[in-house]
Parts: structure tokens; sequence; C-alpha cells
């Protein structure tokens, strides 16, 4: 035997390792995917384990894989009591989970690599590139300007772990008091107080106490403060380094330095915010089972409440299923579009609808360049604009027509549920937990998608890739 033929360790390591970053460099959309999976199969294993239920069972695969796709992929359905049926162990495992998949995977990949090599290489930027503008995810370069540059990569790193930690930390500083008053012990309501945090913070809706959210219904401060924390959550990481770099550069009195992508965000999710309040406002006026036995500020504040928590929050302070169908329809709306890009939300983004209404603007004034704030944004945005609405339309749609067939349930119900999963909001009129094992895996495929997101989810699937170096004569199909 020649010394070419024997495998060492060290080889298998080196070979694993130059596979991986061949991977990572060539097919960065598959390669997300891969580590996406790989690690919800990780959670799915370890929540499985008798430590971690309560009662020291083994979790049926089903109940476990759903949890750990809802951790990890930020949503908050659940198809067991989260308050009861897992113990520490579970707990701290779902908490991972939700702070992994609010951060982003490949983003803890780059800062993983940080801390080990103690510095900051072209393919971590590159990863951590891919999830702040998921348009880097396809092979090939990226022509228009990217929210937050390779050069920038950095800094924006650091802000995303110095706004988990001062955020959920401000967060939990301001619910503990709270929950003292309700007469929780000093280490419960600590650990409750850190859990409603990063639950309002990461946008994924799971509730650590049996009573749910009932005690906060009306609760001004309480439901201020998780607003606040969804809200930010949901504007996305690239938003709030720009916030903050602008306003180190006293960039306030220049509103016009800020990004695109950050103004549209910001006004974006402040129309569909109000606009959806007003819509809730006024469709639960006189139903006596939602807002109809609440004052007049309580109707406002709950209708606020929950039109924020369609960003993709979950936390709901309403019964769902008694709400009108009308309102149930313009909450679909409001979880499909979800929150900004590369944020812990879910849905096509605020700034998918955004580019598409400008699109539409620009045909109906006939200007020939998609514009807005001063600025052109390239026709190839809107490619992608399209084709993301396309995809979560046929996602949507296949699983309803799925669980619609399974369950025989209301369409109103099935289509609220599914496009909770989607949008990874985890607001649910109650269809979720009274599911078969078949629709489990259903609504679980859909949640995968919808965090995996549907760029990423389209390039990954597709080949490299191809140069084409002609054109075909231009025809024109006839449209509208």
């Amino acid at each position: 035997m020649t010394a070419s033929m024997i495998v060492t360790p060290t080889g298998v390591l080196k070979r694993v390792r130059r596979s991986v970053n061949e991977l990572a460099e060539s097919w960065p959309a598959r390669f997300t995917i891969m580590v996406f999976s790989a690690l919800i199969l990780v959670f799915t294993g370890l929540l499985m384990l008798p430590i971690a239920s309560a009662d020291g069972t083994v979790t049926p695969l089903v109940n476990a894989l759903f949890t750990a796709v809802s951790a990890v992929c930020v949503t908050g359905l659940t198809v067991v009591d989260m308050a009861t049926h897992w113990s520490m162990f579970g707990n701290i495992v779902i908490m991972l989970g939700i702070q992994v998949g609010g951060v982003g995977v490949l983003t803890v990949a780059s800062l993983l690599g940080l801390v080990v090599s103690r510095r900051l290489g072209l393919k971590q930027r590159l990863l951590a590139a891919s999830d702040t503008n998921p348009m880097r995810a396809h092979h090939g370069p990226v022509s228009e300007s990217q929210t937050v540059g390779l050069g920038d990569i950095g800094g924006l790193l650091s802000a995303v772990v110095f706004s988990v930690l001062v955020i959920e930390g401000t967060l939990t500083l301001l619910i503990l008091p709270r929950l003292l008053i309700l007469g929780e012990d000093l280490l419960t309501a600590l650990w409750h107080s850190f859990y409603f945090a990063a639950s309002a913070f990461t946008n994924t809706g799971f509730v650590p106490t049996a009573a749910g959210m009932d005690p906060f219904a009306t609760d001004v401060y309480m439901l201020t403060v998780l607003g606040v924390g969804v809200f930010l959550g949901s504007i996305g990481f690239p938003v709030i380094f720009a916030l903050y770099r602008f306003a180190r550069m006293r960039g306030w009195r220049k509103p016009r330095r800020l990004p695109l992508h950050t103004k549209l965000t910001l006004l974006t999710t402040s129309i569909l915010i109000v606009a959806g309040a007003a819509a809730i406002f006024g469709l639960e006026w006189d139903n006596g089972d939602t807002l109809g036995e609440q004052t007049l500020g309580q109707r406002l504040m709950t209708s606020l409440f929950m039109s924020t928590m369609t960003r993709s929050g979950g936390l709901a302070t309403l019964d769902i299923d008694q709400m009108n169908g009308s309102t149930l329809l313009i909450m679909d709306m409001l979880m499909f579009v979800g929150g900004g890009s590369a944020s812990t939300a879910g849905g096509i983004k605020v700034t998918t609808l955004a580019v598409l209404f400008l699109a539409a603007f620009a045909e109906a004034r006939g200007y020939q360049d998609i514009q807005a704030f001063e600025r052109r944004i390239p026709t190839e945005v809107l490619r992608v604009a399209v084709s993301v609405v396309l995809w979560a339309a046929t996602i949507i749609a296949t699983s309803s027509i799925i669980l619609l067939h399974m369950t025989k349930a209301p369409l109103d119900h099935v289509l609220f549920d599914v496009i909770s999963a989607f949008g990874t909001c985890g607001l649910s009129t109650g269809l979720t937990e009274s599911l078969p094992d078949g629709g489990k895996y259903v609504l679980a495929a859909t949640m995968w998608a919808g965090r995996v997101g549907t760029v990423t989810l389209a390039a990954g699937v597709a080949a490299s890739t191809r140069a084409q170096f002609f054109r075909r004569p231009e025809e024109r199909p006839i449209v509208g």
C-alpha cells in the first residue's frame, strides 16, 4: 500500500472542508439551504431527547420536527403547549434555535469564523452578504448597488451582535417589572422576561407562560414594549445598521443620505401598520367576541398591536378564530407582505411590495424607469420581485389545497394558517394544533420554504447561471 492510498482523519477533514468551501463559493444558495436544513434536523434530534420534555418522555418525531422548524424559522406556530410540554433543557434548545434563526444562519457562520480566525476573510464577508441581500444568493455577479457593501460587512456583523444584545437586554429589563407585579418570583420573571424579549425581537411569537397573552390583553405598557420589539426586529439589520451609521455621522439632518432600501422599508412598514390597524379597528368594531367589549382607547391599542403582529410577530391578544372573515383576509394580506429584507420577519418583504407598486406607478405615468426618492431602480430588481411573488403564491396555493383536502376545514382558516406559516408569522385560527400528522409535515415544509426565502429557494434548485451570447428576435404578446 502506497502512502497516497492511506486515509487519515486529518486528510478526511481537509477534503470535507475543501468540499464545503467549494459548495459555499459556487452555489451559496444551495449551501444556505443545506446548512439551514441540517440545523433543523439537529434541533429536532435534541427536542426528541427525554430530557427535553417536562415529563421525561420522548416527544414524537412530528411534534419535535414541527417545533424545531417553527423555532429555527422564527415562526411561532405550535402543536404542543409551549409552557408545559418542554423542560428547561428543551426551552434552552428552542431559545437557541430562535436566536440562530433570527440572526441568520450564514451570519452566525460568519461570526463563528470571525471568532475562530480573529479576522473577517472574504468568504465570511460573502456569506454574511448573502444574509443581508438575498439577490447575492445566485451564482454570478450582482450589478445593483448593494444594501451593505462587502467593506461594511464587518461593521454590520458588529451591529447585529450589538443590536441583539442591547435590544433584547433592554426589552428584558422593561418587561421584568411587569411580570414581578403579576406575582412571579425573581428568577422565573427574569427567564420569562428574556423569553418574551427574544420572542418579540426575533418575531417568533412563542409565549412562555400558561396564561399566554391573556393577562396583557389591555395592558398598554406591555403591548407597547412588545410591539416596539417586533417592529425593530421586522425592519431588518441593514436598516438598523444604516440608521446607526448615519446617526453617528449626524445624518439625521440630511435624510436623503439614507440608503434607498432604508427609506422604502421604513415608509412601507409604517403605511402597512397604520392601514392594517385602521382596517382591523373598523371591521371588528362591533364584534363582541373581539373588540366589541373594549373601550375606545383599548380598541385603538389592540388594533395597532394586532396590525404590528402581522409583520411576523405572532403574539395575539384577540381570539383569531372569532374574527370576521373580512378581517382575516386583511390580515392574510399583511402577513403575506411581512417585514423587511434581511430581518427576523418573513413574507415577501415590504420592499418587494414597494418595488411592484413603484413599477405600476411608473407604467401608469409613462416613465421608462422605476424611480423612488430621486433614485432609479434597476429592472432586474423588478424581475426578482415578480419572481418572489409568483413563487410565494405557488407555495401558498399548493399547501392550502393539500390541507383543505386533508382537513375539510373552512377555506379562510386554512388560508390564514398557511399564509401565517409561509410568512413565519405564528398567528393561528386554532387549525394548526388540530392538524393530523400529515398536515403538520405540510405546514412545516411551508414554514421552511417561507424562511429559506423564495429567492434563495429558486436560486438553489436552479443550475448555475448560463451565459447566452445572443438575443432572440423580439415579439410582444398581449397582456392585460
